[in-house]
């Protein structure tokens, strides 16, 4: 497998990837408890919100760390 070969494949999988994050971004308005989860922390003041997703990055962690694994085997 020459280098151009190996880059084509490369920006295939990137673009794969790429494709299913937009996706994801897409349909994560459709999941209501996503990024409510207990554990996620929101301080409401005056005229500021501060949200940090704590539980929901956890588990998108988790998830991913997974996925990674499971596509690495092969």
């Amino acid at each position: 497998m020459n280098a151009w070969s190996a880059m084509g494949k490369f920006l295939i999988l990137f673009g794969i990837l790429l494709i299913l994050i937009g996706g994801l971004l897409l349909l994560s308005g459709k999941i209501p408890w996503l990024g409510r989860l207990p554990g996620d922390v929101v301080i409401e003041k005056k005229n500021v919100t501060v949200y940090f997703p704590v539980t929901t990055s956890i588990i998108v962690s988790i998830v991913l760390t997974l996925l990674f694994y499971l596509f690495s085997r092969r």
